[in-house]
C-alpha cells in the first residue's frame, strides 16, 4: 500500500480527529496509490495515523476510513460500519421508521449519504473512492437493512470535483418514486426521484418538533375566553366564548396564524397544523414543490387550514411588509396627507408565526458576504411580519454562515426593523445527524425560534 507522508510543520488537524488531508498538507507520497484506492497516512517522522481513500485529481486528497491499518473496503467493513450506524438511530430514535442512516464522515463512511425512507434507502455517492467500491455498499445495505430496493440520487455538482458523472437510478430490489414515511405523527408523500437532494430534509426532524408550544394560546387576543356553562343535563363545561358571548365551534380557535417560507415539501406546516395551528400559509418558488406540499396536507386532512402561495420568498416578504407599512400610513391619515389612491389588495398581512427556511445561501467562503445581505434581508421583513409579541422561527443550513455571524445578522436585521427579539431556543441539526468534535464542517445546521417585541 501506497504511504501519504505529511508535512512536518502542518496542523495537527488528522491527530485532533479530522477526517481531511489537503493536497498542502502532504509533503510526499511513496508508491504507487491508485486514484480512489486505500493508502496509509503517516507523520513526517514515520508513525502512522491513519488510512483513508485517495484522489490526487481533489484538493480534498484523502479522505480517513480507519484509524487502524487496513488494505481494502470490503462488503464485510461495510456491513460493521452500517451496522453501527443501525444501531445508533434505533437507541436515539427508537419509534422512527424513517432516518438518515449513514452522515458521511460523521459515521465515518466520508462520501457516503444513505436515507432510509421506511422500506426503500436512498444512496449518494459523492466520492471516487466510494464509487470504487459501489458493489460491496450496495450488497451491505441490502443485508444489514433488508430494504424493499435501494435507489441512488447521485445527481449532484460535487461529484464532477471528483471526477465522476452524475447518476441517479435503482440499484437494488423495486423502488417507486413516491414514498409514504412518517414523522412526530405526521403523514408525508417523500419523491426519491425528483425531490431536492435524497428527497427530503431529515436534519430538522426535532426542530420541527419544537413549533408544538408556538402553536396554541393565541384566542385571549381575538377575544375568545374559556367559560364555564351549565349544559342541558346540569354537567359544567369550559367552552371558548367570544366577546359577544356567544360559543365559539371552531375548533382551532386558539391556534396560531402561521407563515412559512421556503416551504419545500411542507414539513413545517404540516407540524404547524398538527400542533394546533388556525391557519397558515405555505409558500415556495417552486410549483412542483407546492404540489408536494398540497398532497402531503391532503394526506393529513389539513386542506382547510392551509393556503397556498407559488412566489419568490424575498418578493412576497418585501411586498407584504411594505403593504404593512402603507396600512399605517393610512391609519395615520389624520395626522398627514397620505395617497389613498393605491390599492393594498392582499398586502399587509401578519401572522402570529412566521417561518423562515431557506436554502443555504453561501456555499463557499467567498459567497458569505452576499448571503449575509440575504439573510438579513428575509429576516427584516419576516420580522416586520410577526403580529405584536409573536415569533421568528428561522433557520440557515450555510456551513460557511458560522452561528456567531447568524445570529449577528439577525440582530442587525431586528436593529433596521425596530424589533427587541428574545432568544427562546438554539438548535442544530437532529440526533441521526452526529457531529464529530473538531469537524467544524458538521456544525452547518443553525435554527432559532425568537419572540419578537417592537421598540417604537
Amino acid at each position: 500500500m501506497a504511504v501519504v507522508v505529511l508535512q512536518k510543520k502542518r496542523k495537527k488537524r488528522l491527530e485532533e480527529g479530522h477526517p481531511w488531508v489537503y493536497r498542502s498538507e502532504i509533503e510526499r507520497v511513496e508508491g504507487e496509490a491508485p486514484p480512489g484506492g486505500l493508502v496509509s497516512v503517516h507523520t513526517h517522522a514515520g508513525q502512522y495515523l491513519a488510512t483513508g481513500y485517495y484522489n490526487p485529481a481533489s484538493q480534498l486528497t484523502v479522505r480517513i476510513v480507519s484509524y487502524e491499518p487496513m488494505e481494502e473496503m470490503t462488503h464485510a467493513y461495510f456491513v460493521r460500519r452500517i451496522q453501527e450506524c443501525k444501531e445508533h438511530r434505533e437507541r436515539f430514535l427508537p419509534h422512527a421508521g424513517s432516518y438518515r442512516l449513514v452522515y458521511g464522515e460523521a459515521d465515518f463512511l466520508p462520501g457516503l449519504i444513505v436515507d432510509k425512507f421506511e422500506d426503500v434507502l436512498v444512496v449518494q455517492i459523492l466520492t471516487l473512492g466510494m464509487e470504487r467500491v459501489r458493489e460491496a455498499i450496495v450488497s451491505a445495505l441490502a443485508e444489514v437493512m433488508r430494504p424493499a430496493g435501494i435507489y441512488e440520487r447521485s445527481d449532484v455538482s460535487v461529484r464532477q470535483l471528483e471526477g465522476l458523472e452524475q447518476r441517479t437510478g435503482v440499484l437494488y430490489g423495486g423502488c417507486p418514486q413516491h414514498v409514504t414515511i412518517r414523522e412526530n405523527g405526521i403523514v408525508l408523500e417523500v419523491d426519491i426521484a425528483q425531490g431536492q437532494k435524497t428527497g427530503y430534509f431529515f436534519d430538522q426532524r426535532e426542530n420541527r418538533a419544537a413549533l408544538e408550544p408556538l402553536m396554541k394560546g393565541w384566542g385571549k387576543r381575538s377575544g375568545i375566553e374559556l367559560q364555564e356553562r351549565v349544559l342541558d343535563d346540569g354537567t359544567v363545561k369550559r367552552v371558548p366564548v367570544n366577546r359577544n358571548g356567544s360559543e365559539v365551534t371552531f375548533p382551532y380557535w386558539d391556534g396560531a396564524t402561521v407563515l412559512e417560507c421556503f416551504s419545500h415539501t411542507g414539513s413545517f406546516t404540516l407540524h404547524a397544523c398538527q400542533f394546533g395551528a388556525k391557519k397558515v400559509t405555505c409558500l415556495d418558488i417552486s410549483e412542483h414543490a407546492i404540489e408536494t406540499a398540497k398532497r402531503n396536507v391532503e394526506l393529513n386532512g389539513f386542506s382547510d387550514r392551509v393556503e397556498f402561495v407559488v412566489a419568490d420568498a424575498f418578493d412576497y416578504l418585501r411586498e407584504q411588509a411594505r403593504g404593512l407599512e402603507l396600512r399605517q400610513e393610512r391609519g395615520k391619515a389624520g395626522e398627514r396627507r397620505v395617497d389613498t389612491s393605491v390599492p393594498l389588495a392582499a398586502k399587509g398581512r401578519t401572522w402570529d408565526v412566521v417561518i423562515l427556511d431557506p436554502p443555504a445561501f453561501a456555499k463557499s467562503r467567498s459567497a458569505v458576504e452576499g448571503a449575509c445581505r440575504g439573510y438579513k434581508d428575509i429576516n427584516l421583513h419576516g420580522m416586520k411580519l410577526v403580529n405584536e409579541g409573536g415569533y421568528l422561527v428561522t433557520a440557515s443550513c450555510s456551513y460557511h454562515m458560522k452561528p456567531e455571524l447568524f445570529l449577528e445578522t439577525i440582530h442587525a436585521a431586528a436593529y433596521d426593523a425596530g424589533k427587541t427579539l428574545r432568544l427562546i431556543e438554539f438548535r442544530n441539526a437532529g440526533k441521526d445527524h452526529p457531529r464529530i468534535l473538531g469537524v467544524e464542517e458538521g456544525n452547518y445546521l443553525k435554527f432559532a425560534i425568537f419572540e419578537v417585541r417592537s421598540k417604537r
